[in-house]
């Protein structure tokens, strides 16, 4: 945000577009006490809920609603905050919203000056920003506050109320604190080489590095399960036609989600939906019947297949165990096997899956799951197979909201600690090495909470709120 705008006052519809029993029109900004009386006609007692009647310029009146203020510091930006709660129009709401700032730029009898010079619609995620540039929340919980409203399952909305009541970031604190100490040992020794006391020995700088490394790994794993929790993972099902791709998408759905018939190539596009695992969300997604195609309308369905494929994060390869031991589907197998093998990036990972066990009583053979997707034998076991290719631990409690940023960070943290501790071997010859893989760590872990981040970050981070948050 540039720093002129950053002091402007804003106002906005908090509650999402639509009707709805009751919606919000919030303002933050400095001296709004004259803005309040203006539209409520009275002065606001501050954080107390006040029944009034919302006035507009001429006196008439355009909704009644309750009218709360809060007074800066206490207050969710720091700043004054003003709360009008009216019924939930969308006429009424913009009505309001313009009526703030037609009363924004009138002068005030008091001051002859206007009410609040400069009052604009917000920008998304500002009122947030601007919390966490008034020091009420740090960025951890700043993103939380996103990550609860996009909670997909239940799991990952807990998770992120503990993200924002501030878990993740008193651990990120805690370790940063611990390497704020090392590194003062470690720059007490190299301001006072010549002195007989080895400061590192006999404040067991070993010790304590060690003990950083343990607790940067554990809060990693803890992060690792809630980044999962926040994206989850896309699972594309794929195989020759007829195979029982749709009919597994429904099974696991637990809806008819995808058309199911016995003719070959019914599936001409891809098709999903967001299942959740033990609270993990999945985005399952059936794609058309991969085949040499004739038909033109096919071909672009097998080719959207693949790209469905090259961007999962695991791939449900699907055979049919009552066409076992026929040689074109045996070919056909084989020949998706090998583009697999040959496309597939690293991370990507196949899970061999057997369907029609209620037709064919057969084993799977090598490491893959006999499954019915008619009766839903085999089902669970294809789900804890998901679930443990993403990494998922089952006994996982506390579990906060993290990102693909904070796993990202946390991993450079751990990599400077490493090499630090490599620095710390070679003993007094490679101390301001030592002391600088230190700081590369703090500064990796000062990174989450935003301790030291950039505008353009920060920018992209509350840029994906919504408006009025």
């Amino acid at each position: 945000m540039q720093l002129a705008r950053r002091f402007d006052p804003i106002v906005a519809i908090a509650t999402a577009s639509g009707r709805g029993a009751v919606g919000i029109v919030r303002v933050s900004g400095e001296s709004l006490a004259p803005l309040a009386e203006a539209i409520c006609g009275r002065a606001l007692a501050p954080r107390h809920a006040t029944h009034v009647a919302f006035r507009a310029g001429d006196g008439t009146t355009i909704d009644r609603g309750l009218a709360i203020f809060f007074p800066a510091p206490h207050s969710y930006t720091g700043e004054d905050v003003l709360e009008l709660q009216a019924h939930g129009g969308a006429v009424v709401l913009q009505l309001l919203l313009a009526r703030c700032l037609e009363a924004a730029v009138a002068i005030d009898p008091g001051s002859g000056r206007a009410r609040v010079p400069g009052l604009r619609i917000a920008a998304p995620g500002e009122f947030t920003e601007r919390a966490f540039l008034n020091d009420k929340l740090d960025l951890a919980q700043a993103e939380a506050v996103a990550d609860l409203i996009d909670a997909s399952t239940e799991a990952a909305a807990r998770s992120a109320a503990r993200s924002l009541e501030g878990a993740f970031s008193a651990e990120v604190q805690a370790l940063a604190a611990s390497l704020v100490e090392l590194r003062m040992l470690v720059e007490a020794t190299l301001d006072f080489p010549d002195e007989e006391i080895d400061f590192l020995t006999a404040a067991d700088a070993n010790g304590r590095l060690q003990r950083a490394q343990a607790g940067v790994d554990a809060v990693l794993a803890r992060a690792r399960q809630g980044a999962l929790l926040r994206d989850g993972m896309r699972v594309v099902l794929a195989g020759q036609p007829n195979v029982g791709k749709s009919s597994l998408l429904n099974a696991l759905a637990g809806a008819e989600l995808a058309i199911v018939t016995a003719t070959p190539g019914t599936t001409r596009d891809k098709v999903g939906q967001t299942i959740q695992i033990e609270g993990v969300p999945v985005h399952v997604v059936d794609t058309a019947g991969l085949r040499d195609a004739v038909d033109e309308v096919e071909k672009i369905g097998v080719a959207r297949s693949w790209a469905e494929i090259a961007g999962a994060d695991a791939v449900v390869f699907l055979h049919d165990l009552t066409r076992r031991g026929d040689p074109d589907h045996e070919h056909g197998d084989a020949a998706i096997a090998a583009r697999l093998r040959r496309e597939l990036v690293a991370e990507q990972r196949v899970v061999q899956v057997y369907n029609k066990l209620d037709l064919q009583r057969a084993a799977p053979g090598d490491d893959g799951l006999a499954i019915s997707a008619v009766t839903g034998e085999g089902l669970e076991a294809l789900r804890r197979r998901l679930l443990a290719l993403a990494g998922w631990q089952t006994s996982s409690e506390g579990v906060f909201i993290a990102r693909a940023r904070h796993v990202d960070a946390l991993q450079r943290a751990r990599a400077h600690l490493v090499a630090a501790a490599a620095h710390a071997a070679l003993g007094n010859r490679a101390l301001e090495l030592f002391a600088e893989e230190l700081r590369l760590g703090h500064d990796a872990l000062g990174e989450i909470t935003g301790e030291f981040t950039s505008d353009d970050l920060l920018g992209a981070i509350f840029s994906r709120f919504c408006i009025g948050k």
